[in-house]
């Protein structure tokens, strides 16, 4: 008597029921945590990446660009540099975007006490409200 290799259907059934079983567990404990992610990553772009550009640019052209300049003039060379600049960019290679596919605002002087520029995002929402990520918060 020969025997044939392979699975039963009610083998490949139950396996895709464990499988099944399996997601609709972990799946619930995922979700929602996309949205802590992108605030993840707003922080660090506002903390880390675009401040290091920033104080690069600072420290080639002894200030940071003006609000009118905005973070465009990390990656193209202003037209209206002082006297003495030395802009030796791209300090980033385009404009960034937040998580949320909007231009992160910047302003310079800051309005905001303990920071020397003012960097944020306007969160999920896209309007100025209490979800916007900014350098001054801590």
């Amino acid at each position: 008597m020969k025997t044939k290799g392979g699975f039963t259907l009610i083998e490949l059934m139950l396996v895709v029921i464990i499988i099944g079983v399996l997601g609709a567990m972990v799946l619930p404990k995922l979700s929602g945590r996309s949205e802590q992610a992108k605030v993840a990553v707003a922080k660090t772009d506002i903390n880390a990446n675009i401040a290091t550009a920033l104080d690069l640019y600072e420290l080639d052209n002894g200030r940071y660009p003006t609000t009118e300049q905005g973070l465009a003039a990390l990656s193209t060379k202003p037209g209206d540099l002082s006297e003495g600049a030395n802009w030796n960019g791209p300090y980033i290679k385009k404009e960034p975007v937040d998580p949320w596919n909007k231009a992160y605002q910047y302003a310079c002087p800051a309005t905001h006490e303990g920071v020397d520029y003012d960097l944020y995002s306007l969160g999920p929402d896209g309007i100025e409200s209490e979800d916007d990520i900014g350098n001054w918060q801590k």
